[in-house]
């Protein structure tokens, strides 16, 4: 990754969402991919705050693409420590071919799990 210390695969992880959010430190950058269902269309964002993002998003405010699309699947998720490396990676992503971030979201995701609410179980 040239430098970009190694993202955190949230996706991996197994993690719950919190009970309470506003304990939780939240990363200081988060990469995302959502889908419309698998191998429909992407979205790909960054945030510092995944849960409100993506509530955000679920409510259909703070990005006209999301909202027109109905790209609302969580399918992908990396988290950076500097949020500098965050937005790299996001520009980065957003150049590579859609072959591409196919096979990093099956990678990690194979069955294109909505994993907020595999968090939210």
């Amino acid at each position: 990754m040239g430098g970009l210390d190694p993202p955190i695969q949230l996706s991996m992880a197994g993690l719950s969402r919190p009970s309470n959010l506003s304990s939780r430190r939240m990363p200081a950058g988060i990469v995302y991919i959502l889908a419309s269902k698998p191998y429909g269309t992407l979205y790909i964002g960054i945030t510092s705050d995944l849960f409100h993002r993506m509530e955000q998003h679920h409510r259909g405010v703070g990005s006209a693409f999301v909202k027109k699309y109905g790209v609302c699947r969580l399918v992908y998720v990396e988290e950076y420590p500097v949020y500098a490396d965050a937005i790299r990676r996001e520009t980065s992503l957003k150049r590579w071919k859609r072959e591409w971030k196919i096979a990093l979201i099956e990678k990690v995701n194979p069955e294109w799990t909505d994993l907020l609410e595999s968090w939210n179980r």
